[in-house]
């Protein structure tokens, strides 16, 4: 009887607590990511990776030219 009564406490709090009061805030509503102090480093850092890029397409080309030259 105890272990009856137990599983029906807890099937009960089960189906409470998946129940919901309110569907989530449409994506217009939340709010854009505020200014942190680190945002100019962020930025630094994501110029020095694009920089990076140019400078690897820019090997990847002469490599290839190299190599197009028989050298």
């Amino acid at each position: 009887m105890k272990s009856a009564s137990l599983f029906t406490f807890l099937a009960a709090c089960a189906l409470f607590g998946c129940s919901t009061d309110a569907p989530p805030p449409p994506q217009a509503a939340i709010q854009p990511a505020q200014k942190t102090v680190i945002d100019t480093q962020l930025k630094a850092l994501q110029k020095a990776k694009d920089v990076q890029n140019v400078v690897d397409d820019q090997k990847k080309k002469t490599d290839k030219a190299l190599e197009d030259q028989g050298g």
